[in-house]
This record gives C-alpha cells, structure tokens and sequence, in this order.
C-alpha cells in the first residue's frame, strides 16, 4: 500500500518535484515532466517519453544521454494531458524534431496523438513510436491493438541510442518501430498494487493462483492460473514468449521485470530458471537485464520481455547511457546548462456581450454542480472502474470537473463570455484530468465552445453545442455505440433532446427528459461487452457491470439540469 503522500491528488507532482531534486545532474522540472539539465547538441532528435506516473524508473528515471531527452509524466496510472505533452516536446526540441514514444493505452494514444498534431502547426516535425509487446492483450495478428509494457525500456533505450549517435528523424523512427516488432511480453500478478488514498488493492488475487497477461496500470491478468514454483513458471513464461519467434531468430536481450513489489531476490531465483529454458531453445541472450525495470507501484507481479536482435539493435542495445535509474556502459559528464523554461501563453479574454457573460455565470455554476455530483459518485465510479481497469475513473472525473468549475470562476470574473468560458473551463478538465476521459471531455466542451459566442449566441445554441461536442468525442475516441464507451450514453442523449426541442418541448423538460435517456443507456451498458479501451483485454469480467463513462456522463447531465433550465 502506498502511505507517504500529502494530497493523493497531488502526489505525482509531489513526486516528480523530488525526483528532480535528488537528479540534479541528469534532470530539470518543466511544466507536464522533465528534461535533460545538459542542452543536447544543435540538430540532435529529441526522443521524448511518456505516461502515466507510478511506473518508476519509467518515465522520467530514462531521462538522461544515450535514453530520453524529455519525460512527460501524468497523475497516477493517467496519460498525460495533451498540454503537458506539448509542453515537454518544446522543451527538449533541439531542432532536428521529435519522436514521442509511449504505450499503447488509450488515453496515451488520444493525448500523444493531439499534442502531435498542435506541434506539428507550430513547425515542429514530430513523429510517435507507439509501444505495443504484451502479448496477452491481443492476438499476433491484432498487434496494433496490444498494450504497452516492459518493452517500453527496449524501445526507448534503442531510439535513445540512435538518436545520440546522429540518425536523423525517420532513422530514429525506423530502429525504433523495428524494436517495437521485435519485442513481446508478458506478464504475472500475485497481488494488485494500491494508488495513493485508495482503500484497498485494485484487485486481488486468491490464494494458490496468479493472475497472467496482466496490465501495467492496475489491470489484473486477463486469465488465473494455478500458482507455480520458480522453474514450472519460467517454463510458462519463455513457452508464450518464443512462441512468437521470428523464423530463424538466434540473438535477443531478454528483460525480467519486477512490478513494485517483488523481491530482487525472488527475480534472481526466477532468473536462475529462465536463463537455461531460453538456452534449450537456442536462444543467445545479449545484455539482459533483471530488477525493477518499470513498475506498477507496489503490484507483486514481474514480467518477462525478449526483443530480438540484428547487427544494428545489438550496437544500439549496447551503446553507452546514462541516466538516473539505468546506466550501461561509461559516458562522459556533460556540462550541467539549465534549459529555458518556455512561458505559457494565458488565453485571452475577448469582448463579450451583456447576455453572453450572463450565460458565462450560469456555464460556472454548472460546472461547480457537476463538481460536486461526480464529488459524491466518485467511490461508485471507482468501484465500476476497477472491474475491468485500473479504477481511477472517479477520482479522474472529480478532478477534471473541479479544474473545469475553478478555470470558468476565473474566466467569469474576468469578464469572459460564453464560449470563452466554455474554453477555459475544457482546457483545464484536460490538463488536470488527464487519461483518456480528460481527452474526450476537453475535445467535447472545446467542439461545444466554437458552435457558441462571446457576442449573441444562436437560437439553437444548447442544441447545436451537444451535437459539435458529440461529434468530436466519437471521431477523437474512434467510439460508436454499442463499444461500452461515454458514447452509449452521449448519443441517446443528444437525439433525445434533438427530437424533443424539434416537437418545441422547451429546453429545460426536454433536458430532463434526455437525461433520463442517458442514465438508462448507461444502466444498458452492463450487457456490453467493451471493444475499445483499457477494459477491452478483460471484456469477459466487464459483463454484468455498467460503463463507468456512460455512467458518469448520466450523473453530469442530470446534476446541471436545473443550470441549462
């Protein structure tokens, strides 16, 4: 159980507050992470890293000469925001552009993928390696739809190399992309890991089993087994993992990860098994590496990842680095050259007219009572969350919405109108919130925004902002219904209040009405089986259990109906 925090809201920024404090020499904090405290060379390619917090030494202890040039770092088991994104890439760009790699999660993908296109128009070439090596999350033939484990160090330590030794931005990608084909894990829970405030674990594990294919943010395995001794499990373990050896594959640098919580000496007694079933099988192991290598916290579980290797990935794999948690091979210490920290522009506040700051009022107070709704159904949110996730849901919604209401306060008082406030208040749910639900909640009230006005909103205004807002949470998330989303809930919705307000019901009944709608899709989605997401891998434990987005986008728009009366 995690027991030292202040703020569990605050804790990742606590946290990485620290770490830059002890790591002087290798680190400087900017705003959404760290980069390197030595200026990288003029036309280097920057390789920037990134996810959620709860992982160390991922992301931020890879920082450093021979790894990455920048980490981003969200909340607990959270991608970062696309702010937080944009503002690291930034900072570490040295003018040759930027490879952004991170794990394939949704929220990582949706976040990574917007601050690429906002630095792409800004005139930085930017390019994504998304890591995907656990094998148990989805077949050979779906790879694109894998998660992101341990095969992240792999990945970042060969891109790292390559982008040390002067490969331009394509060069870099190549090698690395090449890793991420070369590369499987899989995973062992024997106890689920506890995030900061949190009651209990995030699942449990009965006695004499393991948990197997599990998720590096809190996700059990996607199978129990029965518990093995040392040699029977990494009998298991390089069974799966070469079960997907390339034809002809001889060479591979081999990774026993532990997860937070399993002893060094328990990976060495493992170690001691693994070494001659890979040798039975012929297989050459180059640099291996054994420890805590990235975590989940204080899960007890480990994981077993092999890369394979040609000429090129084994000099890069070999190459020498330097950084707070992972060090190979000797460097020479650059001078320390404290970057600039780049400003951040504040938004501006434009003319509004009388009504439209009067509407801005009414769009606060909603946001303070739908910050005060998901305040109250944050442990139920949570509970659901936690059946096929990591259970952060609840606490990610409360804090997006408590950002939203504080940033449209501020706008208010600034004279700000309607869709301003609207503006301010999405960035923030954005930022704060993180994950992929900040994502879909900012793309949404930032769509809502531009259909309305500082001046004289539109006669349909309500209308036509859920419909803009709707549109751009199902093309960002690539969600329809049916996927055990937000969606299934949003879209009865909004048709709903479309088809009422077309029968000229007045707006106020015909909000009630359409939030009946959504709280009975939501309560709908317990036959779902999800298709997309974090929850995907575990579908078969997600029947009989509501959507925690559906269900929380049900207890927004019922609690601000009297707001939109």
């Amino acid at each position: 159980m995690t027991k030292i925090f202040n703020d569990p809201a605050d804790f990742a920024g606590d946290m990485l507050s620290g770490f830059a404090r002890a790591f002087p020499g290798f680190v400087q904090r900017v705003p959404g992470g760290v980069v390197r405290a030595t200026q990288a060379a003029p036309g280097k390619v920057a390789v920037v890293v990134g996810g959620g917090s709860g992982h160390y030494p991922a992301f931020a202890g890879w920082v450093g000469p021979g790894l990455a040039d920048a980490a981003v770092v969200g909340y607990v088991f959270s991608s970062p925001s696309t702010q937080q994104v944009v503002a690291v890439a930034t900072a570490a760009d040295a003018g040759a552009g930027v490879v952004l790699s991170y794990g394939n999660y949704a929220g990582d993908v949706l976040n990574f993928e917007a601050a690429r296109a906002q630095l792409t128009d800004a005139g930085i070439p930017v390019r994504s390696v998304v890591v995907s090596d656990d094998l148990a999350s989805a077949p050979r033939d779906e790879r694109s739809l894998r998660r992101g484990t341990a095969g992240d160090l792999v990945v970042v330590k060969i891109a790292g190399a390559a982008a040390e030794a002067g490969y331009d931005l394509e060069g870099v990608v190549r090698v690395a992309e090449r890793t991420n084909a070369a590369t499987v894990s899989l995973g062992i829970a024997f106890e689920g890991p506890t995030p900061p405030g949190s009651r209990g674990p995030l699942f449990t594990v009965r006695d004499g089993r393991m948990g197997v294919g599990l998720g590096i943010h809190g996700e059990p395995g996607v199978s129990e087994e029965p518990l093995l001794g040392a040699r029977e499990l990494a009998g298991l373990l390089v069974g799966r993992v070469l079960a997907e050896r390339p034809d002809g594959a001889r060479r591979a640098t081999v990774l026993l990860n532990g997860m937070g919580a399993t002893k060094y000496e328990e990976l060495f007694v493992l170690w001691n098994e693994v070494v001659p079933a890979l040798e039975a099988e012929g297989v050459e192991i180059v640099e291996p590496e054994v420890g805590e290598l990235i975590t989940s916290l204080d899960m007890a579980g480990l994981s077993l990842t092999i890369t394979w290797l040609d000429d090129e990935l084994e000099a890069l794999w070999g190459a020498p680095a330097q950084s707070p948690a992972y060090r190979k091979g000797p460097a020479e210490a650059a001078p320390l050259t404290p970057r600039p920290v780049p400003e951040i522009a504040e938004r501006a506040i434009p003319e509004a007219s009388e009504a439209s700051r009067h509407v801005a009022k009414l769009v606060h107070a909603a946001f303070e009572t739908a910050a005060a709704a998901l305040a109250e159904a944050e442990p139920e949110l949570g509970e659901l969350d936690s059946v096929a996730g990591n259970g952060d849901h609840g606490r990610v919604m409360a804090r997006g919405a408590r950002a939203a209401a504080t940033a449209a306060g501020r706008a208010v008082e600034a004279g700000a109108g309607t869709a301003t406030t609207l503006l301010f208040a999405a960035d923030a749910w954005s930022d704060r919130a993180g994950g992929s639900s900040g994502a879909l909640w900012g793309a949404g009230l930032r769509a809502a925004a531009r259909v309305l006005s500082d001046t004289d909103p539109p006669a349909n205004a309500v209308q036509a902002a859920c419909r803009s807002a709707l549109d751009a949470v199902t093309a960002y998330g690539n969600a329809r219904v049916g996927d055990k989303t937000v969606v299934d809930a949003f879209l009865p919705f909004t048709e709903s209040l479309e088809a009422d307000l077309a029968a000229e019901l007045p707006l106020g009944p015909a909000w009630v009405n359409a939030s009946a709608v959504a709280a009975r899709a939501a309560e709908a989605t317990a036959s779902l089986s999800p298709r997309l997401g974090r929850a995907r891998p575990l579908a078969a434990r997600s029947l009989g259990h509501r959507d925690p987005g559906a269900v929380s986008f049900a207890v927004v728009v019922t609690a601000i109906a009297e707001h939109v009366a």
